[in-house]
Order: structure tokens, then C-alpha cells, then sequence
């Protein structure tokens, strides 16, 4: 069923070119910034970040806190997220001295330990970098996966934790980075079109087998709620 959700969303919506980014560190730095906001806030973060040419490891190392929070203001939090991209920063510089290709031996488990020991970097954040920039096979969980996974009715069977969620998903999945990348991307697209917070089902591409929709729009007349 999980293959046939992404055959359903590739189809009504076509590729989705994510995550946005030109190299890996930008898309680690975009991952820190989206946190708690939207991609174009996050992006307006980034933009600011390129002009003064600070989209790499040593430039960000270099810049005075004050300042770099001033840069990413636009990502809200700033205060925060300068501290934390620092912190990713200086990860990268001890485990990899900035090289993001000597990261290419280390297991994928391993990686992800000691980013979850990074200040700031949550389970969400860490695959994230780990699907994105390290086009490894882990499938990033966020509010959207959840919101229609449990409307479709395939929720986990026990805390419902982001692990559980993810093993769900890791289970039914070929452990594919670019099969990953794209059905995270086409959750989130989905999320935003349809399977809103208050949902348009009317039009859904896979309402045919969402209990949601079967328990609750069918049940009052067949009108979008």
C-alpha cells in the first residue's frame, strides 16, 4: 500500500526537485533554518547568507554570532539557529575537518548518533541532512507524513514516536535515498494541497483508501470539510 500512495502522488503531482539547494552544505544549513518555519523564510535566510558569502563551513566559523543571527533573521529564531549553526559547524569540523566526503566510510547509524548529539539538531533535523546532503536511506518524518498517515489509517501500533513512524515507513520502503527523497517531498505537497489541517478532499488523489475520508466526508454528504 505504501507503493501504491507514491505511484497515486507522483502521478496527480509530478517530480518535486527536493530539497532545494546547489551543495550539501547548503542544503544542511537550509535544514536548520526551516526549523519552526516555512521553506520561503528559511530560503530568504539562505539567500542572505550567500550574498555575504558565507555558505561554507569556514566562513560560518569565522563570523561573529552577533552577525550571523542579524543575517538569518528572516528564519525566525535567530537567535537560536545562529547558535545551532555553529554548533553544525564545529561538528563538521572535528568529525570530518569540513570534508563532507570523508563522512562516506561512516555508517549511516553512526552519522546520525553524533548528529543528534549536535545543540539543536532533533531526529527530524538529522535525517534531514542525512536524506539531503548524505544521500543516505532514512526517511524523514515531519508533521505532514504524520497528519496523512494517520488520516489513511496506517499509524504506528505503539507510542506513535517519530521512531515508530519512521520504521513504518523504513519497513514498507526499499531503503532507496532518491525513492525517500521524493516521497517525503510529495507528502509535503500533498499536506499543502489537500490533506490540509482542515482538509480538501474533494479532489484527493487517494481519498478512495483514506479512512478520513471514508468515516467522515462521506458521512456528511460528500462535502469537503
Amino acid at each position: 500500500m505504501f507503493a501504491v500512495i507514491y505511484n497515486r502522488l507522483f502521478t496527480y503531482y509530478g517530480p518535486q526537485y527536493w530539497w532545494p539547494g546547489e551543495t550539501p552544505f547548503e542544503v544542511m544549513i537550509g535544514a536548520v533554518l526551516a526549523q519552526s518555519t516555512s521553506w520561503k523564510n528559511a530560503a530568504n535566510a539562505v539567500d542572505n547568507l550567500k550574498h555575504h558569502g558565507l555558505l561554507s563551513p569556514q566562513a560560518l566559523h569565522k563570523i561573529p554570532i552577533e552577525d550571523l543571527a542579524g543575517l538569518i533573521r528572516p528564519s525566525g529564531y535567530f537567535n537560536a539557529k545562529s547558535l545551532k549553526l555553529k554548533s553544525l559547524v564545529d561538528w563538521l569540523r572535528q568529525t570530518c575537518d569540513y570534508k563532507l566526503d570523508l563522512l562516506e566510510d561512516s555508517s549511516t547509524d553512526h552519522i546520525r548518533r553524533s548528529l543528534l548529539s549536535v545543540y539543536g539538531i532533533g531526529p527530524e533535523t538529522a535525517d534531514s541532512i542525512l536524506l539531503y546532503a548524505l544521500e543516505r536511506p532514512v526517511f524523514v518524518i515531519d508533521a505532514y507524513t504524520r497528519r496523512i498517515f494517520d488520516r489513511i489509517g496506517f499509524t504506528p501500533v505503539k507510542d506513535k514516536s517519530y521512531d515508530d513512524y519512521q520504521r513504518l515507513f523504513m519497513a514498507n520502503l526499499e531503503p532507496d535515498p532518491v525513492l525517500y527523497n521524493e516521497y517525503h517531498a510529495l507528502l509535503v505537497k500533498h499536506a499543502k494541497i489537500s490533506c490540509r489541517k482542515q482538509p480538501v478532499c474533494k479532489n484527493c488523489c487517494i481519498a478512495d483508501i483514506c479512512d478520513f475520508y471514508h468515516n467522515h466526508t462521506q458521512a456528511n454528504g460528500d462535502r469537503d470539510e
